[in-house]
């Protein structure tokens, strides 16, 4: 295993790295509250058969933190220090394994280079509406009408308990390891975190915009597509899984007995389902 930085765009960016230059690249994208050690059990799995890359956003992890009055923290802008990192690292074709947050950073990639994706794992990476679950309608108001008590009100979602009940909920007693929700909780005390991450949390809704947009990507190029789901997930609720298949017959759905983080339990499963299905 390989841990580096490169500049981006003039900003530093971490990123984790494993496996034979030889070997097709695969992209791990990660999501909030976490970062690229979201990925440290699953990427020695893969190592033999890919050549594994897991960058941290910018705002995330061990990646540049501008603070939030002097970088443009929304979805579309990580998206393009993404697109960016993958020309400085002179990756071109890739498959991808989106999470939570980097299911719209990296569909996004795939509407602009359709040619680039080899496959996608969405592990409750939604982009459809059917995805959302029922705090996705607080939001929802929120986008619409957005006030200083409302945005103040969502930096609970930073708070030590909800991070540790993200990783918790819905698995089994006693299967969790608390390494990533500790080390996510320490990235939390970080300067300006709680601004920055407010920023992004009222960005979403572009996501949700850009929905239709990634449907239809899905639905004119057919890609390979391993919807991985903890069912059990409360934020991105299991039909966001099944939708894949509506649109794009090469979707192999796996609901995972486990919630939001369910690769924290299932990381074998999940590595095995990579592994037998792509692994040449």
């Amino acid at each position: 295993m390989k841990y580096a930085t490169v500049k981006v765009n003039g900003l530093k960016m971490f990123y984790r790295e494993a496996g034979s230059p030889d070997k097709p690249v695969f992209l791990l994208l990660h999501g909030f509250p976490t970062a690229s050690h979201l990925f440290r059990n699953l990427m020695p799995m893969l190592a033999h058969d890919f050549h594994v890359i897991a960058p941290d956003f910018i705002g995330f992890g061990q990646s540049a933190a501008p603070a939030h009055d002097k970088f443009d923290y929304t979805f579309e802008n990580l998206t393009k220090y993404v697109d960016d990192f993958l020309s400085v690292m002179k990756i071109d074709q890739f498959y991808m394994y989106v999470f939570d947050y980097g299911a719209p950073i990296g569909f996004s990639l795939a509407v602009k280079y359709p040619q680039r994706i080899l496959g996608i794992v969405s592990q409750n990476g939604n982009i459809y509406q059917e995805g959302l679950g029922a705090k996705w309608a607080d939001r929802q108001t929120y986008w619409q009408h957005p006030t200083a008590a409302l945005r103040q009100s969502y930096q609970s979602a930073f708070k030590p308990e909800t991070i540790i009940g993200q990783y918790l909920g819905g698995e089994q007693p006693d299967q969790v390891s608390p390494d990533g929700y500790t080390l996510d909780i320490f990235y939390t005390t970080l300067p300006d975190y709680a601004e920055r991450q407010s920023d992004l949390i009222f960005d979403y809704q572009n996501n949700v915009k850009n929905y239709p947009l990634f449907q239809k990507y899905i639905r004119t190029y057919q890609p390979e597509i391993i919807a991985a789901w903890g069912k059990n997930d409360p934020s991105f609720v299991y039909q966001g899984a099944q939708a894949f298949a509506k649109d794009d017959p090469n979707t192999d759905v796996h609901l995972l007995d486990g919630g939001h983080f369910v690769l924290e339990t299932h990381w074998q499963t999940i590595g095995q389902l990579i592994l037998d299905k792509w692994a040449k």
